[in-house]
Formats: C-alpha cells, sequence, structure tokens
C-alpha cells in the first residue's frame, strides 16, 4: 500500500534536482558581461510620457548609472522587500535627472528632475521656482511647438526658460500655460533621508508638487542616474539621431 508520504517525497525531490539543474545552468548567464552591465552598471529605460519635455521625450531610450547613488533594494530585479539602506551610498545633487520607484507604488519606475535635498524648502510662484526662499536664475527662451506634450493640438507653442541651479546645473524646462495648477504651492520642506524632484515638463508632470501620488522620495528609492539617451524614435518611428548624447 501506498502513503501519501511517499506518493509525495519523490515528486519533492524531483523538484529540488530540477532546481539545482536550472541554478548550474544559470550561473554562465548570470556572469556573463550583458547580465553584469545591467545590474551593476547601466541599465536601459524607454521615457513613456511627456513629463520631462524637453529633456526626455516619449521615444527617447536612456541609460541610468546604477551605480551614482550607491546600490539598495531597488537596484536590483526581485530584491527581497527586508533590505534596506544603499551600499556605498551618495546623495544625488542639485539637477539630477533621476530613476526611482515611489514609497505608494513600489512596482512603477519614474523619471525626474531633483531640484531639493534634505532641509530646503521648496515653493512655486507663478511658475518659478523657489529654493530656499530664493528664486531660482531662469533665463528666457524662444517659444517652442509644444503639441501633444502639452496636450494640445500640434500647433500650440510653449514657453521655455533656462533654468539655472545654485550649484550651477543648468538645463530647460517647459511651461505649458501661465498659472497651472501646480505654478503657485505652498512651502514643502524636503525631510532627512529624503529628496524633492520636478518635471521640465512643469504644467504636465504628476511630481513631489503632488504629495498624495509622490510627494517626498527616499533616498533608498533611488535607482540610478540618466548620463546618456542611447536611442531615439520619433512619433513615425523614425531614428531621431540628433537626440542622442549625454542628459543635462
Amino acid at each position: 500500500m501506498t502513503t501519501l508520504q511517499e506518493t509525495i517525497h519523490p515528486q519533492a525531490k524531483a523538484r529540488e534536482w530540477k532546481a539545482i539543474v536550472i541554478l548550474i545552468l544559470l550561473i554562465p548567464v548570470l556572469w556573463s558581461p550583458p547580465f553584469l552591465f545591467r545590474i551593476f552598471l547601466f541599465q536601459p529605460f524607454n521615457i513613456p510620457s511627456g513629463s520631462m519635455t524637453p529633456t526626455l521625450v516619449v521615444g527617447d531610450y536612456v541609460f541610468a548609472a546604477k551605480y551614482a547613488y550607491g546600490y539598495g533594494r531597488y537596484s536590483f530585479p526581485f530584491a527581497p522587500s527586508w533590505i534596506s539602506g544603499r551600499v556605498r551610498a551618495t546623495d544625488p545633487e542639485y539637477g539630477d535627472v533621476v530613476v526611482f520607484r515611489t514609497p505608494k507604488d513600489t512596482s512603477v519606475d519614474y523619471v525626474k528632475r531633483v531640484v531639493g535635498l534634505p532641509g530646503d524648502r521648496i515653493q512655486m510662484r507663478q511658475g518659478q521656482l523657489i529654493l530656499n526662499d530664493r528664486p531660482v536664475t531662469r533665463v528666457a527662451l524662444k517659444q517652442a511647438f509644444a503639441g501633444s506634450t502639452c496636450g494640445v493640438d500640434d500647433g500650440a507653442k510653449a514657453k521655455r526658460w533656462r533654468e539655472t541651479l545654485p550649484n550651477g546645473a543648468s538645463y530647460v524646462t517647459q511651461d505649458c500655460v501661465d498659472n497651472g495648477y501646480y505654478d503657485n504651492t505652498d512651502v514643502y520642506t524636503v525631510p532627512p533621508g529624503h529628496f524633492f524632484v520636478l518635471g521640465d515638463n512643469r504644467d504636465n508632470s504628476s511630481d513631489s508638487r503632488v504629495m498624495s501620488s509622490i510627494g517626498f522620495v527616499p533616498m533608498d528609492n533611488l535607482v540610478g542616474k540618466v548620463t546618456r539617451i542611447f536611442w531615439s524614435l520619433d512619433q513615425h518611428g523614425e531614428p531621431h539621431m540628433e537626440r542622442l548624447g549625454k542628459v543635462w
């Protein structure tokens, strides 16, 4: 007579052997240069929305340097939830374009620009960024066609500004409308161990100004620093070669 234990035991041993065989077969893959490159050095991401226009647009493919801020829970796929902190931790600087996860939804990667560090006071007044009670320097540029990045027709134009943070980081932002929903805000004080992000497309970005969805981002939720656009396709699927290069 066959007992239940005798029936299950061979199946369990077979599964164990299968797992061992699979692990052995995976060793060359896990230690292959492409795998190590993606896990420890640079991870590719594609840009699915216009929230970082004009710096990053839909169709851009970018590399994020995973080593830039050290390694933590979100640096590796399938990392266990009990991992906390970062190894070789370095905090981002003003103006860095970063990939991160939010505490409210750790399954989604976001790409935004860091404009506030722990202890900073951040506010928007009439569309201008105020950092620690001082307006951030900005210079008006020629208006540019905005199209769908402002949620209007392709012929619409938007204001653009060159914004320069106190550390010299300089980049271009887009202003779709005057007195937009988040053009005037309360003062946000960045708590310890967190940073504050904005999208360069200021009127069409869900970022730290939206406390209900993103808010202050923990340093431990960093994935990497966006360093380069390595490929780009326009709306017709054609290569957009002039966009390739370093991200500022």
